[in-house]
């Protein structure tokens, strides 16, 4: 179906940035959105950031992260990308991307990327 590929995590010190990539493959057709989630350690996995593939593009962004992460996607090449700036050790966890079709409510998730913020 869909098949998703998470890359550039790593450990970084605080105030510095990260730009991670998820690159989809499969059937896309169908898929409306794509988005990033994180999981921190003893935590509940929580969305960072989405965006629509249709409509303009439009983005939301969790509170936390707002003014400080941007999400974009290339869509000739299935890709999104989550550029992190400003970076601090809260941001620490594991950044999974995600595919939904909203038809039947799917989703889609990555292996996970590991982003570990020094501080």
């Amino acid at each position: 179906q869909v098949q998703l590929v998470e890359s550039g995590g790593g450990l970084v010190q605080a105030g510095g940035s990260l730009r991670l990539s998820c690159a989809a493959s499969g059937n896309m057709f169908s898929i409306n959105a794509m988005g990033w989630y994180r999981q921190a350690p003893g935590k509940q996995r929580e969305v960072v950031a989405d965006i629509r593939r249709g409509r303009g593009g439009i983005t939301k962004y969790t509170d936390a992260v707002k003014g400080r992460f941007t999400i974009s996607i290339d869509n000739a090449k299935n890709t999104v990308y989550l550029q992190m700036d400003s970076l601090k050790p809260e941001d620490t966890g594991v950044y999974y991307c995600n595919a939904i079709r909203w038809t039947d409510g799917e989703s889609y998730w990555g292996q996970g990327t590991q982003v570990t913020v020094s501080s």
